[in-house]
């Protein structure tokens, strides 16, 4: 028989996780919290409570209806929606579905604030929400001087919430940020008045050749994350009933790019 999942409960299950007061940013599948008393409402004020009256929580929160591959669409869909394409928007553009229902939630929570990236953007409702989202840049949406380098300067930390480790998008900072040869990306989107130029690091294709030293089935940044927990880094519990993780983001960040460049740095492919 299920049991109510209530807000005091998560906020317990938060501090026996190891959640400090400060600044998170979070990935959650809400259904695998269980019962909650009040939905995606009480989850946001679990992490807000648990994050103290100076507390900041964030989400990813990407746009919903970013084209992918508008190059390669026919002709006549191309022409359809540069006509007629709403522009990106921070506080009217969905996050994307992909990114669950939670992140969706916090981006219309009142007093939210969202970064101008459509592509890589942060939601963020706290103290230092405007300074974690401001000046989101479009050539390098994950590198440094974003929301995610922020995170990490700030002494932030991730909470996964019943969300698998592959969903880290902090980790895409360290592949941006690590010393190796990157695939990247470049696409349109409508921002403002036209339709402006985006370049990413090419995390939908993958930024590093993974698969020449993982299984090809393997999630790459699930394995850079179950690494880090198995190095000591981060701590694993239950929030509700679902698996829960705490990492530091700095801790994250500097094990993750050493793992990279020991696989894909320049000194290594040199040598």
């Amino acid at each position: 028989m299920r049991t109510p999942v209530t807000c005091s409960r998560l906020t317990a299950d938060l501090g026996r996780l190891g959640v400090e007061p400060g600044i998170a940013m979070v990935h959650a599948s809400l259904s695998s919290l269980g019962w909650v008393v009040g939905g995606s409402q009480t989850v946001v004020a679990a992490l807000l409570a648990r994050l103290g009256p100076g507390g900041t929580l964030a989400a990813q929160a990407s746009w919903e209806d970013v084209p992918f591959g508008h190059a390669g669409w026919p002709a006549s869909w191309r022409d359809a929606y540069e006509a007629e394409m709403p522009p990106f928007d921070p506080a009217l553009s969905a996050a994307a579905p992909y990114e669950g229902r939670l992140a969706e939630r916090i981006r219309t929570w009142p007093g939210a604030r969202r970064s101008g990236n459509p592509a890589a953007g942060v939601a963020a409702v706290g103290a230092r929400a405007a300074e974690l989202t401001a000046g989101h840049r479009l050539d390098d949406g994950f590198g440094r001087g974003t929301p995610y380098d922020r995170l990490v300067a700030c002494g932030g930390q991730v909470v996964l919430l019943g969300a698998p480790l592959r969903t880290i998008s902090l980790l895409h900072h360290a592949e941006a940020i690590a010393d190796a040869p990157k695939r990247w990306t470049t696409y349109r989107l409508p921002i403002g008045a036209g339709w402006t130029a985006i370049r990413e690091i090419d995390v939908w294709s993958g930024v590093y050749p993974y698969d020449r030293v993982l299984p090809r089935e393997a999630a790459p940044l699930g394995v850079i994350a179950a690494a880090a927990l198995c190095a000591g880094i981060g701590t694993r519990g239950s929030v509700g009933v679902a698996a829960a993780y705490r990492f530091p983001a700095a801790e994250l960040t500097r094990f993750a790019v050493d793992w990279i460049e020991q696989r894909f740095g320049t000194s290594r492919a040199r040598g």
